[in-house]
């Protein structure tokens, strides 16, 4: 999705952010805890005119805690370079007992 000035729009690389970190995060949560985004702190590296890969990564994540946890994700165009990069703040909690489990799928990220 490209925005006025022919480059891959803001929110369509947080939103894939997003999706790179939500999913690195849901499959390496235990059973029993989900998440949610609560903010967002976007950097603007370089402007996106090519195709991007959005990668997450878990660097530090203590599985008792249930405030924030900062999950990176850098988005890069296909040269490598990083275009965008945020650190996205999950709250992550017990789920509620009404709560269904749903299935995983393979995560776009990975434990440094």
């Amino acid at each position: 999705m490209l925005n006025h000035i022919s480059t891959v729009h803001a929110i369509a690389m947080c939103n894939a952010a997003e999706l790179a970190g939500g999913t690195c995060l849901d499959v390496s949560l235990i059973a029993g805890f989900h998440w949610i985004p609560v903010g967002m702190a976007v950097q603007y590296l370089k402007m996106a005119r090519t195709d991007l890969t959005a990668i997450g990564k878990i660097e530090h994540f203590d599985w008792k805690e249930t405030q924030g946890v900062i999950m990176p994700v850098g988005v890069y165009d296909t040269n490598g370079v990083e275009a965008f990069h945020v650190d996205i703040t999950m709250r992550v909690s017990p789920r509620k007992k009404a709560d269904v489990d749903l299935p995983k799928i393979a995560a776009i990220g990975y434990w440094l």
